[in-house]
Formats: structure tokens, sequence, C-alpha cells
């Protein structure tokens, strides 16, 4: 059985308004934004699923508690199915460090390909996988799926403009722009109406 992510962008008006006034709402329903199952990347942000390749950004907070109605009632829906409630804003997303590397090696074969001004950029993890076989040898699925168990930390295999290399993940590739870019648009637009502080990711799973 799998895990899936869910939650809301919650936001809050600062200016100009009572304290008494400064609720939360949900601006947006996360599954219009995103709908992947990477466990590096929950467990990179919220500690959920993979808790060893990074000290989490926001380790199982649980729900605020001026959390947003919206999020509650859709919260409340999942009954005991609902685990790993955590929340992050997007001032915490911003100062993260996100070239820092992972505690381990990780199992994927790393994918890089070559840029138009000569450097090497991550493609993806366990990607191209029939012609890594064909470069290592290997054609055992195992080893293939797991090569950095089989070898050690910067084993490469050059193949042109293309790179094959068993390394550390960056948190930038655990939780790669191409996934979550359209999550970070919306909270970095409501940040300029609301401020860093005022807009949050409010998440829970299931599975």
């Amino acid at each position: 059985m799998g895990t899936d992510i869910h939650g809301f962008i919650e936001c809050r008006w600062d200016r100009r308004l009572d304290e008494d006034d400064r609720s939360r709402h949900g601006a947006i329903d996360l599954a219009h934004l995103y709908n992947g199952r990477s466990y590096v990347a929950f467990g990179s942000l919220f500690g959920v699923r993979d808790t060893t390749s990074f000290h989490p950004l926001a380790d199982h907070r649980g729900l605020p508690p001026d959390v947003s109605r919206e999020t509650l009632a859709d919260f409340g829906s999942w009954g005991s199915d609902a685990s790993g409630a955590s929340w992050i804003t997007w001032a915490e997303l911003e100062a993260a460090d996100w070239d820092e590397n992972a505690n381990e090696v990780d199992d994927c074969v790393h994918e890089y390909r070559r840029t138009p001004g000569g450097t090497w950029e991550t493609h993806g993890r366990n990607s191209g996988l029939t012609r890594f076989a064909e470069l290592s040898g290997h054609t055992d699925h195992q080893t293939l799926h797991h090569a950095g168990r089989t070898y050690s930390e910067g084993t490469e295999w050059p193949d042109g403009d293309r790179l094959f290399r068993i390394g550390r993940l960056r948190r930038k590739d655990a939780v790669p722009d191409r996934d979550w870019a359209a999550v970070w648009s919306v909270m970095r637009t409501l940040a300029n109406l609301h401020g860093d502080e005022g807009v949050r990711l409010v998440v829970w799973f299931d599975g």
C-alpha cells in the first residue's frame, strides 16, 4: 500500500486588520498542484516514509492551532486514515538550504545530461536503466534499481553527453521543481500579497 499526500495552501491577511481578524483561509487544495508520490520528497519536507536521507524541514508538527476551516474539514474527512500532519511557511521554504547533500548515498543511480554550457545537470534517478544496464553489464532487476547498494559513492559510467553516477541527492533533487513548481509558484504569489509568514502549506498523509 502506498502513501499519498494531501493538504491545503493557507493564507492570512495581515495588512490593515485587527488581530482578531487575522484568521487563516484555505486558498487552494494541494491536489490541484501536486499529485506525485515521492517518498524522498515526503521525507525531506515532512519526515514521512524516507526518514534517513535528510533531516526534515517540518517534521510531524501536527495541524497548526489556527488551522483554516477548509483544511480542518478536509482533514477530518479522512478520519483514522490521516497521519503525519505538518505545516511549513513560505518563509521557511525560502530559507532552506536546497543544495544540502543527503546524509547517505542514494540507492538509485543518478543520470546527468550535459548542458550547452558544458556542465552536468541532474536528469533523473533510475532513469535510462536500459542504457545503464548496457554500460554496467548488469541485468539483475535488484542490482539495476538499487545500484547504490552495490557500487561505492562516486562510481561513474560516462556515455557521451550523458553520465550515470552513484552519489548523494541534494535537497533540491529530492524535491525537484519539475514536480513542485506549481506549489511553489502559488505560495510565492500569495506571499507577495500576504507576506512570507502569512502563507503556509498544511499537509497530512494516508497509507
